[in-house]
């Protein structure tokens, strides 16, 4: 199937000819038609499956073929990267479209975004938090807007912006397209799909908490003080072009990267105590290849564009199997083949557990000099004893107390 097959705008496809973009990606294909039509849609797909150019494509033609004052799309997004990422997208289509655009978010200043929200843009791309501050500052109204989406909603949800967008809900029109999109839809995300919607048409791409096929994944058991030694050891010996390499905290994220710029790695630190400008110079560094290991919190573990990391690295084991698939997602992407290493500590084995009994199997434990002894709860069905799954969890944690 080919673009030119659906009812876009003649000058949108050529915008995507300019790209060599000329096949739609399944979830393209399944979503451009339906939300042609206006409908609300629930979309569901893998990161790196072309989501944004799926309510792109029809929301800009839908917005071209209005009249009247009714023309404008706003997208919600949770960080400012993603914004970013989705305006950049967005932009070339809409200027070819004659449609005025602009991307509002935390980390620079107001004025700029100020000046483009008053002159009456059609599509604005925002952060929630900021979106808010400048309709408190009465610098945007939104009674205009007639189509919504809103990207990546499970990290909404995780992040907390579900209060700040209900209070942006309650600035729409009730008469609009409101569109959904996300890598996993859990059933909190579900029920407020519910109360945001109507009738929405529900498309699912693949299993939602599955990372590629293309994913080679494996495990090293370590202890929490030579995590950093291995994580030198690995880059080392494996030559790596490019890690994304993953922790839980700003602290520990500076911390990693001041250690492996002293062992002499080009390396870019990226969180949300950063700057915007520190952050977007860190990310084009990694993507230009300035840089080979990009170490990040999760604020970089969701859609963003990212082409190339041929090594995702949790240095801290995920605390849910969603943030998990999201964060080895970074790899493997279009087909591309990639690599995802995660260190478990002893005392991580119930977060290892919740992550393999998603995945519906265990992970490949690496043979290494300093690998620690790791309790393992959980059992694939076919290798369970019959009735004897209860019994093997009360051993384990019974072993790990007398150690």
């Amino acid at each position: 199937m080919l673009f030119e097959e659906f009812a876009i705008d003649p000058r949108c496809l050529k915008i995507l000819k300019q790209q060599d973009i000329h096949q739609p990606t399944p979830v393209q294909e399944k979503t451009i038609p339906i939300a042609l039509e206006g409908r609300d849609v629930v979309a569901s797909a893998q990161t790196g499956t072309g989501k944004t150019l799926a309510f792109a494509l029809p929301a800009l033609t839908r917005l071209v073929r209005q009249s009247g004052p009714n023309r404008c799309m706003l997208v919600l997004a949770p960080t400012r990267e993603l914004a970013r990422q989705v305006h950049s997208v967005m932009l070339p289509l809409a200027k070819t479209l004659g449609l005025r655009s602009v991307c509002v978010h935390g980390g620079v200043g107001f004025q700029d975004q100020i000046i483009a929200l008053r002159k009456n843009c059609n599509i604005i791309v925002a952060t929630p938090g900021r979106l808010l501050d400048h309709i408190g500052r009465k610098n945007v109204h939104l009674r205009h807007v007639s189509i919504l989406v809103i990207d990546e909603a499970d990290r909404m949800l995780d992040m907390g912006f579900i209060p700040d967008v209900r209070e942006i809900l309650s600035q729409l029109p009730k008469e609009r397209q409101t569109m959904m999109f996300s890598a996993t839809f859990p059933p909190e995300i579900i029920r407020l799909a519910a109360d945001m919607q109507r009738d929405p048409v529900r498309i699912q791409i693949g299993a939602i908490s599955a990372p590629a096929e293309t994913v080679q994944q494996s495990i090293y058991t370590v202890a929490q003080p030579v995590k950093v030694g291995l994580l030198i050891k690995i880059l080392r010996e494996k030559q790596i072009r490019s890690a994304l390499v993953f922790l839980r905290t700003r602290h520990r994220t500076d911390y990693v990267a001041k250690a492996l710029h002293k062992a002499g790695f080009k390396v870019q630190a990226i969180h949300g105590d950063r700057t915007q400008g520190q952050r977007q110079q860190a990310l084009e560094g990694f993507r230009k290849g300035r840089y080979n290991v990009l170490v990040a919190t999760d604020i970089a573990a969701r859609g963003l564009d990212i082409e190339g990391v041929s090594h995702v690295i949790n240095f801290d084991i995920p605390k849910t199997s969603d943030e998990y698939v999201h964060r080895i997602g970074r790899t493997g992407r279009a087909s591309a083949t990639g690599e995802a290493i995660t260190f478990v500590c002893p005392d991580e084995f119930m977060a290892l557990r919740t992550i393999e009994r998603s995945l519906g199997r265990n992970l490949p434990r690496e043979a290494w000099e300093g690998a620690v002894h790791v309790i393992s709860l959980y059992q694939p069905p076919s290798e369970r004893p019959a009735g004897g799954r209860r019994l093997n969890i009360r051993r384990s944690r019974s072993l790990l107390r007398r150690r």
